[in-house]
């Protein structure tokens, strides 16, 4: 039986970085409620976070603006 996790992420677009070619990225995709989906590359059938746009927005400019720099 194909469990409703499967079938919730299943025909999304996946997308990864250009820069990433040693298969260590991470992916996204537009969710069906417009919200945006972000998994590990490694792990296609693994966890899925969900965030809203406005989530996922918000982090993207932290990261340009290099909050999250170590």
């Amino acid at each position: 039986m194909t469990s409703q996790y499967v079938l919730r992420y299943s025909g999304l677009n996946w997308r990864a970085a250009g820069q990433c070619n040693n298969g260590t990225c991470v992916e996204v995709a537009e969710l069906p409620d417009g919200g945006v989906g972000i998994r590990d590359n490694k792990a296609g059938d693994g966890p899925v976070l969900e965030f809203t746009l406005e989530e996922f927005r918000s982090f993207v400019q932290g990261v340009k603006a290099g909050e999250f720099d170590l």
